[in-house]
């Protein structure tokens, strides 16, 4: 049987903005995007973030314009149950918050996109202002990835789009539960987007 998959996006909800986190120690990363390239990283040590708008509350959100994945004790815990393999849970102290959060970081890159059965998709050009992206996806609508390739992977990101945090059907169930997130999943499986060639 064909497993879904789903796109977890920031949803339209009102919800806290929480900032780009960074060393407890002082200063930034040299990396601030770190958390969402798909790959295992080295223990960062403490970390901690602050809210700059206080909205509603989340157990699940996107962190600062690198869209880094926060979450609560309960989201951090259904990743440990379902992905153990394939995310990291670092603890991140969030400024006046006693409970404790996490950032969830997806330690897989698959190439796993389906082509033909996406919408549209935009390629960053060989002339871009950004070389090192050269052959990467700007963005593709309409996503479809093929589960046959996600290598059993419950948590990943996509060679060449790696702005897409993907998880498997199981975890997006398990998140449900937890309830009160502050993100949309969408369907990367199944047939063709609509409007797909």
């Amino acid at each position: 049987m064909e497993r879904n998959f789903y796109w977890v996006n920031i949803a339209d909800v009102p919800q806290w903005y929480i900032t780009t986190p960074v060393p407890a120690s002082g200063g930034a990363f040299d990396e601030p995007w770190m958390f969402g390239e798909g790959h295992a990283l080295p223990d960062p040590g403490p970390i901690k973030a602050r809210v700059r708008n206080p909205g509603q509350k989340r157990t699940l959100v996107f962190a600062g314009v690198e869209r880094t994945p926060i979450g609560s004790e309960a989201v951090a815990n259904v990743f440990r149950m379902h992905a153990p393999n394939d995310a990291q849970l670092f603890p991140i102290t969030i400024e006046a918050e006693s409970e404790r959060h996490f950032i969830i970081n997806a330690a897989k890159t698959v190439d796993c996109i389906d082509e033909a059965k996406c919408r549209e998709m935009q390629h960053y050009a060989d002339g871009d202002p950004f070389p090192e992206y050269a052959g990467e996806y700007r963005w593709i609508y309409g996503l479809r990835i093929d589960p046959s390739k996600t290598e059993g992977a419950h948590a990943l990101r996509p060679t060449r789009f790696k702005t897409a945090f993907i998880v498997s059907e199981e975890i997006k169930a398990a998140l449900e539960q937890v309830g009160n997130m502050g993100v949309s999943f969408e369907r990367v499986t199944g047939p063709a987007a609509p409007g797909g060639r």
